[in-house]
């Protein structure tokens, strides 16, 4: 479970995101609120929460100051106010999405998802499963531990999560640790070998393997049209 806090000055906000949360099933519980800047950084250091919703404008200390200390949580800003005003920044403070007033469905849900990075299902099982899988994706994931995990047997987890998402649970962690192999390129500082091995492959074949199978290439050929682009 992700636990998160809201921090907003109008208390319609919270009865807005915590009905949203509990009408998708989202896998996130609300362990705090706050209605000041003060009382949010506070609040933030006790918990310190996997994701915050935090508005700009509060009394005592703005959102961005609040923001500017906080470390190694997700944060979706809150505002009525013009988006493009503080998406510059917001993206250098690292916030992961901003949230117009008012709310809406649609838009909460996919900020939740750009800032957790996991598309998340109507079932809770396999929302632990996916959790941990995002967790721990540049690790060994055995389908033992995620069976001891949901309290399962191997075969009704694996049954589930193919229901729920459409790939078996070794497909998708191979997918998903594709996909953080080309967030890593991006920042071309690593090597081949070197991004294999952040993204859970201590085999190199491996990796090129299931890069290829992937993405339709290999990773030098990926690495190579990348550069002339």
């Amino acid at each position: 479970m992700i636990r998160a806090v809201v921090c907003d000055d109008e208390k319609a906000v919270l009865v807005i995101i915590r009905y949203f949360l509990e009408t998708e099933k989202l896998p996130i519980q609300i362990v705090g609120t706050a209605e000041n800047g003060r009382d949010a950084w506070n609040l933030i250091k006790r918990e310190k929460p996997d994701l915050i919703f935090m508005d700009i404008h509060m009394p005592y200390m703005d959102g961005f100051e609040v923001i500017q200390k906080v470390k190694g949580s997700k944060i979706i800003i809150i505002t009525a106010y013009d988006f493009f005003s503080y998406a510059q920044r917001a993206l250098r403070l690292g916030v992961s999405d901003i949230l117009t007033k008012p709310i809406d469905l649609k838009q909460l849900k996919q900020s939740v998802i750009r800032a957790i990075g996991w598309n998340f299902t109507d079932n809770d099982l396999v929302n632990t499963v996916l959790q941990y899988i995002y967790e721990h994706y540049n690790e060994e994931v055995e389908l033992e531990t995620l069976a001891g995990l949901t309290y399962c047997s191997v075969s009704h987890v694996s049954r589930l999560f193919k229901k729920h998402t459409g790939m078996t649970i070794l497909s998708y962690i191979h997918k998903l640790r594709i996909e953080k192999s080309l967030e890593l390129f991006e920042e071309e500082k690593h090597s081949v070998k070197e991004v294999a091995g952040m993204v859970g492959y201590n085999n190199l074949n491996n990796f090129y393997k299931h890069f290829k199978d992937c993405m339709g290439t290999t990773p030098a050929l990926y690495l190579k049209q990348k550069k002339e682009q």
